[in-house]
């Protein structure tokens, strides 16, 4: 089972500040737990909204939307992806993730399940998705 650790947007991390080094510290021990547990499938911050870009889909329009954007509460500001056997074994390392603002400060994640390929039922476009995965090739 994959899950995403997701760390929301703060008004630092929108306004571009990077964290400090004990926060660095704090992520660093932090993923390296999680790669010695053999768990770790990704992790990466992401730029705050004004370097991003929204599309916007209306009927058969596609409108492209500069950032930054307000809604920043909505907004993540990265991620970690783990492979765990259980809901609770991802909870178990989701409460230990340190506080994306810095201890003492509010801050909020969130954690998700990935929805796999096995979760819905067999068809040419989950099999189309399957080739995919394995490398190969994907016919129209």
């Amino acid at each position: 089972m994959r899950y995403m650790i997701i760390v929301k947007a703060t008004p630092e991390s929108e306004a571009g500040c990077m964290p400090g080094e004990d926060l660095l510290n704090a992520m660093a021990d932090y993923h390296g737990e999680l790669a010695r547990a053999g768990v770790l499938l990704d992790a990466s911050g992401l730029h705050p909204s004004s370097h991003g870009m929204r599309i916007r889909y209306r009927g058969g329009e596609r409108t492209v939307i500069d950032g930054p954007f307000t809604e920043s509460k909505e907004m993540i500001a990265g991620f970690t992806m783990i492979g765990v056997r259980s809901r609770e074994e991802a909870l178990e390392w989701a409460r230990r993730f340190p506080n994306p603002r810095g201890e003492g400060l509010d801050a909020e994640i969130e954690v998700r399940q990935i929805i796999e390929l096995d979760d819905f039922p067999e068809t040419p476009a989950i099999e189309r998705f399957r080739e995919l995965e394995a490398g190969g090739p994907v016919q129209h």
